[in-house]
């Protein structure tokens, strides 16, 4: 997939951007994507490439809040989908939550290989349920003109009338800034990753994880694992996004003046 040596210092973000490529050859990820990659990656630089500890705060607040949803759902992009369709697939088991394909640029049958991608990795049809390729494994809702977002104009209102338009709360990696402050505006908790701290998405959500997805999934599918029922509604009124987002902007900004 990629001739970068694996001693290269910068081995692993260049394979997730050879990730991204690949993407867009399947016809998963818009071409539009590769440039949404390479805004977060130089965010990346600038958090050292690690999982700061705003991050970890971050998650743990996550952890409890979607431990706490009554329909949490999990909302699926394209690039997204090609980088961590695993770990989609481990969160949608732990949190016992359907995954939902949910695009802004909607070139011909790009929602319907990405439901394809998913199920090839052991996610299940709603349609078919003999696709079940693990125990336990989450559905896949595709978008309908069933069930519509308020206060959005783009393709990204079409939802599914029992997956993001009934959700508590939604779990959106990667998002579109205008769908999640919709998503807000009508009563629905959003759990984010987002590299950029300034970003629309990270201003509104609910929780921002500024992180690089596939460090967060893993992370946070074990605290949601290891969380205790008891102290997550404490853990939820007791986390502040706002400084959260001003320690990230706090430690970006050493960097630069580093």
């Amino acid at each position: 997939m990629t001739d970068v040596p694996k001693t290269h210092p910068r081995y692993l973000s260049l394979t997730l951007r050879d990730t991204i490529v690949a993407g867009v050859a399947q016809g998963i990820t818009s071409v539009h994507g590769l440039i949404a990659h390479g805004r977060g990656e130089a965010f990346d630089y600038l958090i050292g490439e690690t999982t700061q500890p705003f991050a970890i705060e971050a998650i743990h607040a996550a952890a409890a809040m979607l431990r706490l949803a009554k329909h949490p759902v999990i909302s699926v992009n394209g690039n997204v989908a090609a980088l961590v369709p695993d770990g989609l697939i481990e969160l949608g088991q732990v949190l016992n939550a359907p995954l939902e394909v949910n695009i802004f640029h909607t070139e011909t049958g790009r929602e319907q290989r990405i439901r394809e991608h998913l199920l090839k990795h052991k996610a299940r049809s709603e349609t078919s349920p003999a696709n079940v390729g693990v125990e336990g494994a989450p559905d896949v809702l595709m978008p309908t003109t069933e069930a519509q977002l308020s206060y959005i104009d783009s393709n990204r209102k079409f939802v599914h009338p029992d997956g993001i338009f009934k959700a508590d709360v939604v779990f959106v990696p990667l998002e579109d800034g205008d769908r999640c402050e919709a998503l807000r505006k009508m009563g629905k908790a959003v759990v984010t990753v987002d590299l950029n701290p300034m970003s629309r998405t990270a201003q509104q959500a609910s929780i921002t994880i500024v992180d690089n997805v596939v460090r967060t999934l893993p992370l946070l599918c074990k605290e949601i694992r290891e969380f205790s029922d008891s102290t997550a509604a404490d853990t939820v009124s007791q986390y502040s996004n706002e400084a959260v987002l001003k320690k990230a902007l706090q430690h970006i900004s050493r960097c630069g003046n580093g």
